[in-house]
């Protein structure tokens, strides 16, 4: 049974907020192993004065889907104020910390670069440090942990793209381990406190922790979601669906152009370890080809223990490209928004040049292996900030 930060905060470390004024950063996975919300162990602790919350993406009671504004609120079950930490207000976290003295941070991250909880972590380091506070982070499992680190790291406008923050696509560390590492390797320098689990190493995957699962955003709803999604994120972009407005996000892919027998058919040949591809008919509800009926797969994991997500989700990127004409990249900004999740224009000059005749894993192989570099100096780097 793992014990979670928050537990160890309430059964054996109150002195590190008593006295203080709290605020804290938190969603609906912000629970203990029983599902009682963070939120209210703090607001009703005697010796704990929880001041205000700040809510990141999707709201601090997970009841916004991406992309749309998080307003400034007050909770109804507490009546704290609700300040957001999505959209402008982000990079003026230090203005809302004048009457806080300590800032706590407690959400269920999926050990990917392109979360947004990852930046929401780096924004309250940042703040902290700005109006010179203190940072408790309340530590939790990376649910997919026994996956390697994976990814390319430095890139110029891949670091522009990602707020400035190197880490490959999969880095392993928890959120407490994270912001050790962001906070050192990126001269941040705020005042950090981790609040550690037990019974937790970085062989376990989330379902093996006999904790319940509760999905830290609307698009997150199981281990296998976060599985897959350090790969199949990356049709974010392109105009194929990821699966949003589906039940199965980032399990289905697809497009109306899409003949979901050749394409399963075509995956399935690839040899790729640890999942195997289901022809798939779906409607998306909401997000791209909204409540079109469209072809695609399913990915479904066999094997977990030998799976490649980002090498899964390349080659499923490539061959859509070398099979359907239609498919193409979503502008974003000026560019490309698959360059901001790829950390840079290589990924997408790849596929664009790819000879129809090669088969897709190569090609995906070929990709992960140009990324080897900064995948080896993130390692020699990383287990430095490990706790577990």
């Amino acid at each position: 049974m793992v014990r979670l930060g928050i537990e160890t905060l309430i059964d054996e470390q109150t002195d590190l907020l008593a006295g203080e004024r709290l605020g804290l950063i938190t969603n609906p996975s912000g629970v203990t192993s029983d599902l009682t919300p963070t939120i209210d162990l703090l607001d009703g602790h005697d010796r704990i004065n929880l001041e205000l919350l700040f809510a990141p993406e999707h709201g601090i009671r997970g009841n916004v889907q991406a992309d749309v504004a998080v307003e400034e609120d007050v909770d109804g079950r507490t009546g704290l104020p609700v300040k957001s930490l999505y959209g402008e207000r982000k990079a003026r976290i230090h203005e809302d910390l004048s009457n806080v003295d300590v800032l706590v941070y407690d959400m269920q991250d999926v050990g990917c670069r392109f979360y947004t909880l990852v930046y929401t972590l780096a924004y309250a380091l940042e703040g902290v440090a700005r109006a010179e506070k203190r940072l408790v982070v309340l530590d939790r499992p990376n649910p997919i942990a026994p996956v390697a680190p994976v990814g390319n790291t430095v890139d110029s406008y891949g670091r522009a793209g990602l707020k400035g923050y190197d880490l490959p696509i999969v880095y392993r560390l928890t959120s407490g381990e994270l912001a050790r590492y962001l906070n050192t390797e990126f001269d941040i320098g705020a005042e950090l406190d981790v609040v550690e689990m037990g019974g937790w190493d970085h062989s376990v995957w989330y379902d093996e922790t006999s904790l319940p699962w509760v999905q830290p955003s609307p698009n997150m709803p199981t281990l296998t979601t976060a599985t897959l999604y350090p790969g199949a994120c990356l049709f974010e972009g392109t105009t194929l669906s990821e699966g949003r407005g589906t039940t199965k996000p980032f399990e289905l892919i697809g497009a109306p152009w899409v003949d979901a027998d050749s394409w399963a058919d075509t995956l399935n040949a690839q040899g790729l370890d640890g999942v195997g591809f289901r022809p798939a008919y779906f409607t998306p509800m909401f997000s791209k080809h909204e409540r079109r009926d469209i072809e695609g797969v399913q990915i479904h994991v066999l094997d977990r223990e030998v799976i490649q997500p980002v090498k899964i989700g390349l080659t499923m990127l490539v061959s859509s490209f070398q099979l359907y004409s239609e498919t193409s990249w979503l502008e974003f900004n000026g560019g490309y928004f698959v360059d901001q999740l790829a950390g840079g224009a290589y990924l997408r000059k790849t596929v664009d040049g790819v000879d129809p005749a090669v088969d897709p894993v190569d090609v995906a192989t070929g990709i992960v292996e140009s990324w080897s570099g900064d995948t080896d100096s993130y390692r020699d780097q990383y287990e430095a900030y490990t706790l577990y």
